[in-house]
């Protein structure tokens, strides 16, 4: 099956379509269905504000059908406290108005190498079980004739990291948004994260890692490959 940008899915060599696949038969595989993160057509139309009351509403049934005890003072504010987490904080990257503002500038160095910004620690979460991802991202590019300010590369990864995520997506998204900013296919990003529905449920394997890549442009090619991988090992 091929979605409308252009992800294909197959099983066992065939395009499949991952609807008819249920929810047990995808279990804990890292699974996803396309590049762009999953959002209905009228995401937006609710104010975040509405959205921070009705998800309080909703964690406090969630809370009480759990059996805990919402008169308790410490737990009385939990519910506003996840809805204004989720809407201001970690989940924010779902709101286009959250993205960050980037300037170019001419590259008067001339500078016509990679440039790395490496060890950029972000925080996301599984869109499968919510729980955290955490890791890092290494950022390079080479220079087309503009160049961006260091910061806004981590804002980059921050804000495509703060939405439920599958490391592929959020490894695709990284690149494709930093070729069009930078009007250049050399772009490269590399994340080495740790998925907490590993370590902390499911297998419980605490010690293992995933590593996604996209080498773009000249970066495609073992030299320009093994000379990024060289800058980012500690």
């Amino acid at each position: 099956m091929e979605f409308e940008n252009g992800t294909q899915i197959k099983i066992n060599g065939h395009n499949s379509n991952p609807k008819r696949f249920t929810d047990d038969e995808i279990g804990d595989d890292h699974f996803y269905t396309g590049i762009d993160t999953p959002l209905k057509p009228n995401a937006f139309e609710i104010s975040d504000e509405d959205k921070k009351i009705r998800i309080a509403e909703l964690f406090a049934e969630i809370m009480d059908v759990m059996g805990l005890d919402l008169s308790d003072d410490s737990l009385r504010g939990t519910p506003n406290r996840v809805a204004k987490m989720y809407i201001d904080e970690i989940f924010s990257g779902l709101h286009p108005k959250n993205k960050p503002k980037v300037a170019l500038f001419d590259n008067k160095y001339r500078y016509q190498q990679m440039l790395v910004e490496k060890n950029i620690t972000f925080y996301s979460n599984c869109e499968h079980h919510f729980v955290p991802i955490v890791g890092k991202a290494h950022v390079a590019y080479i220079s087309s004739g503009k160049v961006i300010g260091l910061s806004k590369l981590n804002r980059i990864v921050q804000y495509f990291a703060k939405r439920p995520q599958v490391q592929e997506r959020l490894t695709n998204q990284i690149a494709i948004e930093l070729k069009q900013i930078l009007n250049t296919e050399d772009v490269a990003v590399i994340i080495d994260a740790k998925h907490l529905c590993v370590s902390s449920r499911g297998i419980k394997d605490d010690t293992s890692a995933t590593v996604t890549s996209y080498y773009g442009g000249v970066f495609n090619t073992p030299d320009k490959i093994t000379e990024l991988q060289n800058y980012i090992k500690d």
